[in-house]
């Protein structure tokens, strides 16, 4: 729903209310921290609110000042381990604090993309999915494909096929918004799919995922956030430390011209006030063959691709409660083909590669570059936090080259171009009423991006879009009621994008189909509400319920490519403003974890790609939707060294248009069924083994056209089961060495994204066997 711009100044002048109470207390506090198998852990960082205090010592406690405020939050970090993060009354306090870390997902596990701070997720009233570094680095012994390995893990979100492009990799049936340490990946003005695969593993500490809308975060967001959380700087690290890995991979059953190989370096260290993490990548992917030991397809393929990913973090602590640090990272994957694709026929033989030359450049990302400068202070005034950033990311992926297009006359190649300049400000106030426990989160994001599209020949497929976005936001934490937690927040968005004047590309010769648009200003404008509620005084019932709404401004320049209007303020650009109701619990009863959540998702003006049938082309079609759905996920814990679980994830969507039929939406926007399981077996300390399991049920909701065939995205899906492996073993402090098993028993099918494309150049096989080992070297 929309209001008016004076809306936010209201909400900001609200919570800005609020007081900060105090209390003295001379006494010093202790807090003693063990490991899972109840030992003293030293070394472990201990923070209080936001501010660190120091590390533990070789009986894992820490002495320091009692804070003057009654409720505090203690946060641990320690290698290895997820954070613990703890709420703690003081006045209840009668001894040392004893908290324990767990190597496995807890209830308490940290994430702070939800609320842009630390916080539980005991105390967050939605959904959110962690993969941690170590779960990061057991994945990549079977897949180094970030994309492969959220989707064969997390869920709600879309399998990978292995490809170049993200497509149809949808989080609870909508477009995702990917950050890097919160830097905006994605291209919403112009989707181009890749944005998934922006980064290499390597430097991934842990990713977070957000499900469904949230309107703390801005335009993109409508089915969620994945951000990808790069390492931090080791605040015990030597003056110098590292990491080397060393890693080859073929296809065991079908190995010619199939070999691959990575190298990655990574050092770090800290001298007084300085640290720093600095890292290198290459990855290069041999020929993909399917279980037949056919070489695939290269649509968008990843045959023959080299990676690179380069990483620098700096950190300086300027005092006790303030810092500096500086991100950069750079990916670049491009497929440097040795082969060309030979089309099959969908639904009777594959599309194959065969030996040739592609005519047009290197497809794939040319360069993703991200840079950000953040100050962080703790008692800015009171007891109130800053973290204030400033970012920069510039991106270029390369299309595929075609003889011939439904969309523009002639052969041509596309490239997808967008610049991203940005500051976030957050500043967190805590504060007791009584006995109520809260705090506020509130500041602005401003954002401008330049996003378009054009022709390596120089013609403009997409004009250039500028879009200058500020947006004001608060957030509102209660802890109240015994254990029982309030969230709710307001942001206002304000966006305008501008449009030069622009001729779409004909469609046949002689300039036939060409519009002529006069362009203009867009502006956006809107708030957007959040609310939740969860009690989790209890771990055997952690229930929540939550309402939130996201903003988007999606696939832009696919509607005004597409214009047959000669005015821009006669084109339908709307922005998607998404509802999201969730309902759900997670428990912990002894040995068992589980999490189940139904959530449903309606927007009054989506946007959904559909084909026109006499030619196979894409549209924007503008209609209400509503998408629904059911996640669960159970881990069981049999004893200390044995492990299994799962996941299973149903979502279902619809479109209505105006003169009142529905329609399911396709195959692009909703996956079919999908369930995983594993089982994990550490024998020893020092050797441990996984079995995954990957399905992907059916979804057959549409009829062949009066043609016999099935229309773009509408094509039948059938069940897909794929298993894995992967090992590791610990030789000794320093050296490792791991093996990894993709596609276990070298299944022959065809993918999820080949099978609903129902279209002939993307009808490819999924990929055989792929073996890799793995040697890590830690100094």
């Amino acid at each position: 729903m929309l209001f008016d711009t004076k809306m936010y100044v209201i909400a900001a002048l609200t919570v800005l209310l609020c007081a900060i109470g105090t209390c003295a207390f001379a006494q010093d506090l202790t807090v003693q921290v063990r490991d899972t198998e109840n030992k003293a852990l030293p070394y472990a960082n201990i923070w209080i609110n936001g501010k660190l205090q120091g590390v533990t010592d070789l009986s894992g406690s820490l002495v320091f000042p009692r804070p003057t405020t009654n409720g505090i939050q203690i946060r641990v970090s320690h290698s290895g381990y997820p954070d613990r993060l703890q709420q703690v009354k003081l006045d209840t306090v009668v001894s040392a604090i004893q908290l324990a870390m767990d190597d496995q997902r807890k209830l308490d596990e940290v994430v702070v993309t939800a609320g842009r701070k630390p916080e539980s997720m005991a105390n967050i009233p939605s959904s959110v999915a962690i993969l941690t570094t170590k779960e990061i680095e057991a994945q990549s012994q079977i897949s180094t494909d970030i994309a492969s390995v959220l989707g064969n893990t997390i869920p709600g979100l879309g399998v990978a096929a292995r490809k170049g492009t993200n497509s149809g990799q949808t989080l609870r049936g909508r477009a995702v918004l990917v950050l890097i340490d919160g830097i905006p990946q994605s291209t919403p003005l112009m989707n181009g799919a890749r944005d998934i695969r922006s980064i290499d593993p390597s430097v991934i500490e842990r990713v977070e995922v957000i499900k469904g809308a949230t309107s703390i975060y801005g335009n993109g967001s409508a089915g969620g956030i994945i951000n990808y959380i790069t390492r931090k700087n080791d605040a015990q690290a030597t003056k110098v430390g590292g990491i080397t890995t060393l890693r080859g991979t073929l296809n065991p059953y079908h190995n010619k011209e199939t070999e691959g190989y990575r190298f990655s370096q990574t050092l770090y260290g800290r001298q007084d006030k300085f640290s720093y993490t600095a890292s290198g990548t290459v990855d290069y992917t041999g020929l993909q063959r399917d279980g037949d030991g056919v070489p695939l397809g290269q649509t968008d393929g990843l045959s023959n691709s080299r990676s690179y990913n380069a990483f620098v973090k700096l950190g300086y602590d300027i005092d006790a409660s303030s810092s500096l640090s500086f991100v950069y990272n750079f990916f670049n994957s491009l497929q440097h083909a040795r082969y060309v694709s030979q089309n099959g026929k969908y639904g009777e033989s594959p599309t194959i590669g065969i030996l040739g030359v592609d005519p047009g450049k290197s497809t794939g990302t040319r360069f993703n570059h991200n840079a950000m400068l953040t100050f962080a202070k703790n008692q800015l005034f009171g007891e109130t936090s800053l973290n204030a950033a400033m970012y920069y990311n510039t991106f270029s992926s390369m299309n595929r080259y075609v003889e011939e297009s439904n969309s523009w006359y002639g052969p041509g190649q596309t490239q997808i171009n967008s610049n991203k300049k940005g500051l976030r400000v957050d500043l967190h106030t805590p504060f007791e009423i009584g006995t109520v426990m809260g705090g506020v989160t509130y500041g602005i994001d401003l954002l401008n991006d330049i996003t378009f599209q054009d022709l390596t020949d120089g013609r403009v497929f997409v004009p250039k879009m500028d879009m200058f976005n500020y947006a004001p936001f608060a957030q509102l934490t209660l802890t109240f009621v015994d254990h029982v937690i309030f969230k709710g927040g307001l942001r206002y968005e304000d966006a305008t994008v501008n449009i030069k004047d622009f001729e779409t590309l004909p469609t046949g010769p002689g300039n036939v189909g060409s519009v002529a648009v006069e362009g203009g200003t867009i502006p956006y404008r809107g708030v957007t509400f959040n609310a939740g509620l969860r009690y989790n005084k209890y771990q055997f019932l952690n229930p929540f319920v939550s309402f939130s709404q996201g903003f988007t401004i999606n696939e832009l320049g696919r509607i005004v490519r597409n214009a047959t209007e000669s005015d821009l303020k006669n084109i339908q650009t709307d922005p998607i403003v998404t509802n999201n109701y969730e309902l759900g619990f997670a428990s912990q009863i002894g040995m068992v974890n589980v999490s189940v959540a139904y959530f449903i998702s309606t927007s009054k003006l989506g946007v959904n790609l559909t084909a026109r049938e006499e030619n196979g082309y894409f549209f924007p079609e503008r209609a209400p939707e509503r998408v629904s759905g059911v996640e669960l996920a159970l881990d069981v814990r049999l004893s200390s060294n044995l492990t299994l679980g799962g996941t299973y994830s149903y979502v279902e969507g619809k479109l209505k248009r105006d003169d009142g039929t529905e329609s399911y939406l396709g195959g692009s926007r909703i996956m079919p069924p999908k369930a995983t399981g594993y089982v994990h077996y550490s024998p020893t300390s020092a050797l441990d083994f996984q079995v995954s399991w990957v399905h992907t049920g059916n979804r057959d909701r549409f009829e062949r056209t009066a043609n016999a065939v099935y229309l773009g995205n509408q094509g039948p899906v059938k069940p897909v089961d794929i298993l894995n492996f992967n090992g590791g073993y610990k030789i000794n402090r320093q050296w490792s060495v791991g093996v990894g098993l993709a596609n276990l028993f070298n299944k022959d099918y065809y993918s999820v994204y080949s099978q609903f494309s129902a279209t002939d150049p993307n009808y490819v096989k999924g990929e055989g066997a792929t073996m890799s080992l793995n040697l890590n070297y830690r100094f």
